[in-house]
């Protein structure tokens, strides 16, 4: 662009004569220089040399024509000797530059009176024209023209050498010729029309946008650096496509970049900004020297200030939006990244267009591109990136597409916002979909200039941000760096912690939202994955897009690999999957930072969780109707869950509400878990500690809920079924089904002896640890659930979900149930039983029981071994009671002791199937079986192992009363009537029987008086059924039967035969409780005679005259054959005489 600033020669006599004096005024050169701009060629009044000079200078230049002797000084000039006077020092007066400087850098345009002015552009004009002084520029910058190849070709005579110098002054090394360019430099822009070429290219366009008048009087000329702003306002309102934009020609938008990119190293020479900042400066950058820019960014630092005038403020972002346009409008941009520019070719790019080359966001993600691939980018260049991507952060209008695409946002939802980045986040809210619905193309803008901000790689560019965390970062994250990348995901740790405060959690989220849906803009994730993602997601470079594979995709490719086994290959490395576990943890905490799962699931987000506003709460709602959505979201959800179930570490905040809980029962397991599920594991194990909080516990429960849904949610079981649930149970997917299916499959092949278990032996292993922890909760079991809500909200209300307590009470509420409930509680008693593992309140309850007495026990066996241990004094009491609740339950049916089940297979369809033909599949026969076997005990007609049984229940029934279903049904009134106080007793010794028996003649109701004669029945045929005289007589027992083998009346018989013995002195207690017995049963008998020949026998047989009464049979027997001998023997003879006749 050599043409569009050709400055005139005679220019450089001013900077040489500004710069030398007074110091070097002696020097012949610059006497040389001093005399020619004394007396310059045609003197001020030699305008007319100019084309439209004449026309411009009018009076002010005519009557200074003839001033033109040699010593000619601007002080003598009447027109400007009063503002001279009052403006200027005295000591500046005999230098025409000095005091050209004085009253041209004047503020106020009414400072200066017109004539005054019009002499001044005169003046300047006649210097720019004059060429007699290229030779001058030639003599002080001798040693500089040969190392600027550009000027040294410059041909000589023709004015463009100083230009050529004004173009590079940024390479002059040599100081007084830096001085001289300089100090020309700010009297040509000074003024627009001295800039060489400038009025052709731009006259139209000034006349266009009324950018002020170009003939003398109709505006001040001597401020004519207004004109150059308005037309640079008028190229940012065309670049923002404002309404009403005036389109600017090609050729004048070039002239006016170029006049801001040379007035970009001295604040001084953009004369509007100059004359709108002027105060500021001294308030704000007092100190700061100008040239270099450094005013300039020192005055952008200050940009937001209250103190900064408003007028300053507006120039300052018009240069800003300059900048951005192109970066080489900032002097110290373009310097310090001149060098890594040419290095990285960020101005070769065949890709981008030339236009496009230059701008500021190009240059930007260019060098950033740079950095993240871990190329040296100079320290100077990085700090001059750094200040203007803060720039970009804090002021949203120097982003020419958000201005444009977002204006509707801005005015709606957005205003007022306007300092320290508040807009942009406002913004970044809406883009979020906290303040309503965003335009598709303001969503890419803001995605666009957080990509070239980048402030992911340093928190301070978001100064909102960064002014917002200060106090988090100062106690949460001080132990990291300052500037460091990981403050991001420090303060992401933090979320939704005490250390949190409000405004950090809301500018935070805003900009993790953009920073979600671009892999690249966190800067350790792209450190550590880029040669992954190169390999795996077939990535491009940083600052490269890819329509095959945009950004937001390829963290979800990444993910996909994170998780692979070794057999499915192809995996990503160590550190950067510890880098997606990261995003990971921090996505889990809020569904808009997964912009997968916010775009297939907006719809059902609004319909089922559009009430969830806390933090977490909005996926827990998209699993819990995980059902209902659609198929889209379902699969990201799933697949989320999935991932969650292996690695539950993902769900931040759960871990942060169970950290006592890990701290004290999984730290082993959290510090040395690999991807396998075990921390969960050991958190549903733990769920009822004491350290348990209700948020873990309520977090840990939701978990399991949503397990329940799909056997792959739950990793540890997926891993260990997966091949058995697709050879065993295709087509199912809930887990509870799962579950089901393989241990039916398990359970069939058990009871058949089947050679070889169809169950692998790891997912049986697994299988068993998913259904205790399914028997922890009702509601991990739906179909159970879903059977018995109405019951539950019925009757157990109050009770709360957990350790299996509302199963436990709805068993104790079984009669009261629902059919449906009902039968689902009898099948889970029935599973329960034959397996005592999953009966999660014994388990529970008994738990240190079972390592003191049953630690050689099988699973199965393990209530068995409680049953037999009960009376011990070893015994804990809590635990005691459980095992009565489930002998209680045992003695209801049959069907729930599979111990009396397998022993009497026989013995129950022999004797009790009227019984078994009247029963349903699914509900209780309420003892009825098990009291039609007690009666055959008595008669002494079951097998041995039947019987063995049966003795256990009776014996352990006639301690407890409540242990015999029959008698507590048809009894339960006499009980509160006849003993009140031995039924509130906490230990149950047999007294409530007993009392039943004694008050057997004060029982109304026959069906009771039938439960208690059967007892009394049931005692004859053994004496360990009979808890209180067996008590009163053991010691008779050991005296006088020892010899005898206990069951069937044996010791019983031998004890009568005692009493009747009067050799035998039995002790008192024993002698009275058997008298008693013997006045019961001879009641008995009158009360409930023999049903048939069999009872006749059995009551016989167990009568206590057993002898008597034989001895008296067999008399009559024997009397009776003797009678029919002797009757043969006469029936014979009587025969053989009628034959004989």
């Amino acid at each position: 662009m050599a043409d569009c600033i050709r400055v005139p020669v005679l220019l450089l006599l001013m900077c040489i004569l500004s710069s030398v004096h007074p110091i070097r005024g002696e020097n012949n050169i610059v006497a040389k220089l001093a005399a020619n701009a004394q007396n310059p060629a045609g003197g001020p009044g030699a305008a007319v040399a100019n084309p439209g000079a004449a026309d411009r200078n009018l009076g002010a230049g005519a009557s200074l024509t003839r001033r033109r002797s040699a010593g000619w000084k601007l002080a003598e000039e009447a027109v400007c000797r009063e503002d001279l006077t009052r403006l200027c020092p005295k000591h500046s007066w005999n230098n025409n530059l000095a005091v050209l400087e004085c009253l041209q850098d004047k503020k106020e345009e009414t400072e200066i009176a017109a004539e005054c002015n019009h002499l001044l552009w005169n003046y300047k004009l006649n210097l720019t024209t004059d060429p007699k002084f290229e030779s001058v520029a030639m003599e002080v910058c001798k040693t500089t023209i040969p190392e600027i190849k550009e000027c040294a070709a410059e041909e000589p005579g023709k004015g463009y050498l100083v230009s050529c110098l004004v173009d590079h002054r940024g390479n002059i090394s040599d100081y007084q010729c830096n001085q001289y360019i300089t100090k020309m430099t700010t009297i040509v822009f000074s003024d627009f029309r001295l800039i060489c070429g400038f009025m052709e290219k731009c006259r139209s366009d000034i006349n266009n946008l009324h950018c002020g008048s170009i003939s003398t009087g109709e505006k001040d000329l001597h401020s004519q650096g207004e004109v150059i702003a308005c037309l640079e306002k008028g190229l940012v309102r065309e670049a923002e496509e404002q309404p009403g934009a005036q389109p600017i020609k090609e050729e004048c938008k070039k002239s006016i970049m170029r006049i801001a990119e040379l007035s970009s190293d001295d604040f001084h020479l953009d004369r509007y900004l100059y004359f709108s900042c002027r105060e500021d400066r001294e308030r704000f950058c007092e100190n700061t020297l100008a040239g270099e820019g450094r005013v300039y960014k020192c005055l952008f630092n200050h940009k937001f200030e209250e103190a900064m005038s408003e007028r300053c403020r507006e120039a300052l972002t018009t240069r800003q939006k300059l900048i951005a346009q192109d970066y080489k409008v900032s002097y110290s941009l373009a310097k310090a990244c001149k060098s890594d520019l040419r290095k990285y070719r960020c101005s070769a790019d065949a890709n981008v267009p030339r236009a496009r080359e230059s701008r500021l966001s190009y240059l930007l993600l260019c060098l950033e591109s740079a950095v993240h691939r871990g190329r040296v980018v100079s320290g100077e260049c990085q700090g001059e990136m750094m200040d203007y991507r803060r720039m970009l952060m804090e002021d949203f209008s120097l982003s020419p597409e958000i201005v444009l695409h977002c204006r509707s946002e801005i005015e709606g939802q957005c205003s007022g916002l306007h300092r320290k980045g508040r807009t942009l986040h406002c913004l970044m809210r809406v883009g979020r979909g906290d303040m309503g619905s965003i335009d598709p193309n303001c969503q890419r803008a803001l995605q666009t200039l957080i990509q070239e901000a980048d402030p992911g790689a340093d928190y301070r560019i978001d100064r909102a941000l960064n002014e917002a965390c200060e106090s988090v970062i100062q106690t949460a994250c001080k132990h990291i760096r300052n500037g460091d990348p990981m403050i991001l995901s420090c303060l992401m740790e933090h979320l939704y912690t005490e250390k949190m405060v409000e405004d950090c959690e809301h500018r935070l989220l805003e900009l993790q939202y953009f920073i979600a849906r671009d892999w690249k803009l966190d800067p350790i994730l792209y450190k550590k994955c880029q040669g992954d993602a190169a390999r795996l997601c077939h990535t491009h470079g940083w600052n490269e897009t890819n329509e095959m594979m945009p950004p937001g995709a390829i963290f979800s490719c990444l993910y996909r690999h994170a998780y692979r086994s070794v057999e499915q290959g192809r995996r990503l490395s160590r550190d950067c999957k510890v880098e997606v576990q990261r995003i990971l943890h921090q996505r889990a905490q809020d569904v808009k930072l997964d912009p997968e799962l916010q775009r297939r699931c907006m719809t059902d987000l609004g319909k089922w969780c559009s009430e969830k506003t806390e933090a977490g709460q909005e996926l827990e709602c998209l699993q819990d109707h995980l059902e209902d959505l659609v198929s889209d979201c379902r699969d990201v959800v799933g697949n989320l869950t999935e991932l969650e179930s292996e690695d539950i570490q993902i769900e931040a905040l759960l871990m942060r509400a169970c950290e006592p809980v890990i701290q004290t029962h999984c730290h082993e397991v959290a510090d040395n878990q690999i991807d396998t599920g075990d921390l969960m594991e050991c958190l549903v194990q733990n769920k009822h500690q004491k350290e348990m909080n209700e948020k873990c516990a309520v977090g840990v429960t939701h978990f399991q809920l949503i397990q329940v849904k799909d056997f792959r949610f739950s990793y540890k079981f997926k891993t260990a079924c997966k091949e058995d649930v697709l050879k065993l149970c295709p087509n199912i997917k809930k887990k509870v089904d799962v579950v089901i299916c393989l241990s039916t499959t398990v359970r069939n092949d058990t009871l058949q002896d089947a050679k070889e278990q169809r169950v692998s032996v790891k997912c049986r292993k697994q299988l068993r640890v998913e259904e205790v922890e399914m028997s922890e909760d009702i509601r991990l079991e739906p179909e159970l659930y879903d059977s018995c809500k109405q019951d539950i909200n019925r009757l157990c209300q109050n009770v709360a979900f957990g350790n299996a307590q509302v199963i436990e009470c709805l068993k104790e509420n079984k009669r009261q149930l629902t059919q449906r409930c009902h039968q689902r509680i009898f099948k889970l008693q029935e599973v329960e039983m034959v397996d005592p593992e999953l009966d999660y309140q014994l388990m529970r309850v008994c738990k240190h029981m079972i390592r003191r007495f049953c630690t050689e026990s099988e699973g199965k066996n393990v209530l068995q071994c409680l049953k037999q241990n009960k009376n011990s004094e070893l015994m804990d009491p809590k635990c005691k009671q459980m095992i009565t609740k489930r002998q209680i339950t045992q003695n209801t049916d049959f069907r729930l002791n599979p111990v009396l089940r397998k022993a009497c297979k026989a013995d129950i369809p022999k004797f009790c199937k009227p019984i078994l033909d009247k029963a349903t599949a699914d509900s209780e026969l309420e003892g009825q079986v098990i009291s039609c076997l007690k009666l055959k005990y008595a008669d002494q007609r079951l097998s041995t192992d039947c019987e063995d049984q049966i003795r256990v229940i009776l014996q352990e029934s006639a301690l407890d009363y409540r242990l015999d279903p029959q008698l507590q049904i048809h009894c339960t009134q006499e009980i509160s009537r006849l003993c009140p106080e031995e039924a509130a007793a906490q230990e149950q010794t047999g007294q409530v029987e007993e009392c039943l028996k004694i008050n057997l003649l004060k029982i109304k109701q026959e069906a009771c008086k039938k439960e208690v004669l059967n007892m009394l029945k049931e005692s004859k045929a053994d004496i360990f059924v009979d808890p209180v005289l067996h008590t009163a007589c053991a010691l008779d027992i050991k005296h006088q039967c020892a010899a005898i083998p206990p069951g069937k009346g044996r010791q019983m018989s031998c004890l009568m035969e005692a009493l009747q013995d009067k050799r035998v002195r039995l002790q008192p207690e024993c002698k009275k409780r058997l008298q008693d017995r013997i006045e019961m049963w001879g009641y008995a008998a009158k009360v409930a005679p023999a049903e048939g020949f069999s009872d006749l026998a059995m009551q016989v047989m167990t009568s206590p005259s057993k002898n008597y009464i034989l001895t008296v049979i067999g008399a009559g027997v024997l009397l009776l054959f003797l009678i029919g001998l002797l009757c043969g023997r006469f029936t014979k003879r009587v025969t053989q005489e009628l034959k004989d006749r």
